[in-house]
């Protein structure tokens, strides 16, 4: 499932990777990858007011074998963007905010390894698809609550200061 920033983001929360994720366009998070605009490639939709929209998402698979009698649970979890459905208004936006929607897929990768510590670190019953479905579902709920901090905290990028120690704490964080 995925993320959509923004706009009414909790409620596009979980619906950005069930309706536009399967068979679209994806870039999946890599350290050494920077967005440019030219991956920006959705239209701007009507009566939108943000400068610019990035839409990333996590997504997850896992399998159970036994290893003994051990049920053991081996996961996947993953990090996209996904062009089509990410827009900018090119006479409004600069490489500042560029860095600002860069930062915004940053923070669902750094989110998404914050999935897999808590999947990793869980000891799972006997619903297991249930169980893993309830922590990705607050994992989404955490990272919703954070891109929003993150665009009040900066001002959606116009605050400098803010904006540039956003970025070296996230940078750090995924570096750990």
């Amino acid at each position: 499932m995925g993320y959509l920033k923004h706009i009414k983001l909790g409620i596009l929360l979980l619906l950005v990777h069930v309706i536009w994720g399967y068979g679209q366009e994806q870039i999946p998070w890599n350290p050494d990858l920077k967005l440019t605009w030219a991956n920006f490639k959705g239209a701007v939709p009507h009566g939108a007011e943000a400068a610019a929209t990035t839409a990333s998402g996590i997504s997850y698979d896992f399998s159970t074998y036994y290893e003994g009698r051990e049920m053991k649970v081996k996961f996947n979890v993953y990090t996209y963007f996904y062009p089509t459905r990410s827009w900018y208004r090119p006479k409004v936006c600069n490489e500042v905010t560029l860095k600002h929607e860069q930062l915004h897929f940053d923070i669902t990768e750094l989110y998404a390894r914050k999935l897999k510590t808590r999947l990793r670190n869980t000891k799972f019953g006997t619903d297991i698809k249930q169980e893993v479905r309830k922590i990705y579902k607050a994992t989404l709920r955490q990272l919703n609550d954070f891109q929003n901090k993150y665009d009040a905290e900066t001002n959606y990028s116009r605050n400098l200061p803010v904006q540039e120690r956003w970025i070296g704490e996230i940078k750090a964080a995924l570096q750990q």
